[in-house]
Order: C-alpha cells, then structure tokens, then sequence
C-alpha cells in the first residue's frame, strides 16, 4: 500500500465538513460526526464522519471486515453508536429513532422474506406495518412489482429464485414511499439481465430526489450509479469526492496491461520497468499478466516502455479505474 497517497486521501477527503463549506444553502439528510462502534475493545467503525446531500446517490465501499455495514445497521437504527453523533433529516440517530425508522427503507444484504407468503402478502405486510392505507399498498405495490419484473406471481415466495427474492426485499424496503434508502449489496446474486434492471430501477429512483446509500463490492455499479463515494478501511473513511476527484487524488496516472508467454517473460520485463523513472507502480496479477501505472503521457510510453518491451503478448491501455484507485489506497481487492 501506498502510504503517502492513503494520506493525501484523508487529507484531502475524509473532512467532515467537505461539502461546499461556504454554502449554506445546501441542504445535507444524513449528517455524521465521529461515530464509532466497538465490539469487545476492537473498534469496528472508528470515529467517522460524513455529510450526505439530499437527493443524492453515496456509495460507502470497502473490504470485508471495513466497518461498512456496521455503519449501515447503526444509521438505520439497528446498532446503538459507542460515541460520537449523527442526524437524519434533523432527527437524532439515538434520541429520535423512531421518528427516524418511518422515513427510511432498507434493502439488507441477505434477503429477509416469509417464505410461506407470496410476493403481494410479503410487500402488503411491510406497507401495514408503516400504517400505510391498504389502496395505497395495492396501487404502489403493482407498479414496483411490474418494474422488477415479478408481478402476478401467486406461488409462495419459497419457490422463488434467490435474483427473484432480491427483487421483492427491493420492493418490501420502497413500498412506504421512504425519503431515504439504504442498499446493502443490492445486486449480489444477480444474473446480468437482472443486474441491469436494477441499475435502470435506481436511476429512476435518482430522478424522483430519493437519497439512496449505497454498499457494494460492484465497481462498474458504483461508478455507474454514485454522486459521492467513500471509501472505508478499518474502522475510517480513507478516502472520499466524486470518482473525478478520486481519480485525481490517487494519482495513477496512465494505466498499461501486458499479458506476457510466460512467468519467465513477464519476470524479464517487470526489471526492466522497474529501471524506468517515470513508471510509479508495477501490479503482478494472475494468468501472466502485468499491470503499471505511469506519468509522462504518450511520449513515456513511446519512448520509454515500449522500446524496453518486446515480449509481451497482448497490450491494453486503458484509464484509472474505481478497482484502481481502490487498490492503491488499500492494497488489496474489494473481495478480499
């Protein structure tokens, strides 16, 4: 890991008062000062904080074990905090959770259905539980069915595929019309098709000034879908801003895959970059493959790389990534 990066990211964005400082008209639903949890003396969450627009889509990503969704359980009222505070649409996250629980809906990560109901008796259950007028549930419940394509089923929800389930618990978490939702890896499980469907659902969702909080270890979902994204490492936000600002605080530059014949040959050409100035980082991966990073543009790569390179099998230049600026700031996968 990079440390001097990891540090410029802190630096640059994990201030709590990022957003528009200077601007008091912006109006922030989720407001976050130093909130920790701490299970038997280790600290899960350590201490963040962070300010969330209305309207908005804020993506929260991290590696297992980041105090991710223990920042979700505790904003959605299911874990009390150790300390520090947060307000939600001016409600106080320990004092006024109840007033709370009513404005939100939450999509968890594992589905939570009665099995032995079907899919209408499931959504209606949510709805009546939310005091919701029984018209009001019908009508609503038809439409956010029809769009996750699972209408009209009358077997109950056991027989169901596991996508299919995922796509009813989207349903159960919308039904009261919430002001703020929380999605805990919404799309996991899913196939392709049903992925996409998702995607275009919440962007849909975006359009309407819905605030949506976003966990995912999709990158091409929260790169797709985000306004804001932070990254959570141990316990603390690491690094936060826009995926353009992310990309300019990470400071990967240019971004080169070889796919060599061999180990040996990858070996040979990884001494020789390393030998090149303006090469500022070399990635060995999988299947013979090698990923650098490098400053000076077009001419470096002419110059440079490519006449020290004439092993390799395959060449692919591309941009940095949201799995690279991830990477460099955590050193490692988003699935480890």
């Amino acid at each position: 890991m990079n440390v001097s990066i990891k540090e410029k990211a802190q630096i640059k964005y994990s201030d709590p008062n990022q957003f528009d400082e200077n601007n008091h008209t912006t109006e922030f639903i989720i407001e976050v000062q130093n909130l920790e949890k701490t299970f038997n003396d280790v600290k899960a969450v350590d201490g963040i904080s962070l300010k969330v627009r209305k309207g908005e889509l804020f993506s929260l990503l991290g590696p297992n074990g980041a105090g991710k969704s223990t920042t979700i359980r505790m904003l959605t009222t299911v874990l009390k905090p150790s300390n520090g505070s947060a307000r939600i649409n001016e409600y106080d996250l320990i004092k006024e959770k109840n007033k709370i629980k009513s404005l939100i809906g939450v999509c968890p990560q594992e589905n939570v259905v009665f099995g032995a109901l079907t899919a209408e008796d499931n959504v209606e259950f949510v709805g009546r539980m939310h005091g919701m007028d029984p018209a009001d549930i019908k009508k609503r419940m038809n439409n956010l069915l029809e769009k996750m394509n699972i209408a009209g089923r009358k077997k109950p929800v056991k027989s169901f595929s596991g996508g299919m389930k995922r796509r009813l618990n989207l349903v159960m978490s919308l039904i009261h019309h919430p002001q703020i939702l929380f999605l805990d890896e919404p799309t996991a499980g899913l196939d392709p098709q049903a992925r996409r469907l998702v995607w275009d659902f919440i962007k849909e969702l975006k359009k309407t000034g819905m605030t949506i909080i976003l966990t995912t270890h999709d990158m091409i979902e929260a790169d797709s879908l985000s306004d804001h994204i932070a990254i959570m490492d141990q316990g603390q936000i690491i690094a936060f801003g826009t995926l353009e600002e992310l990309k300019s605080g990470s400071s990967n530059g240019n971004i080169l895959e070889f796919i060599f014949s061999s180990k040996k040959e990858l070996i040979k050409a990884k001494s020789k970059l390393e030998q090149i100035t303006n090469v500022k980082s070399i990635r060995e991966m999988e299947n013979n493959k090698l990923t650098i990073s490098f400053s000076g543009g077009i001419e470096t790569l002419k110059r440079d790389i490519l006449e020290n390179m004439n092993s390799f099998k395959t060449l692919h230049f591309r941009e940095d990534s949201l799995e690279d600026i991830f990477l460099k700031l955590t050193g490692r996968r988003l699935r480890d």
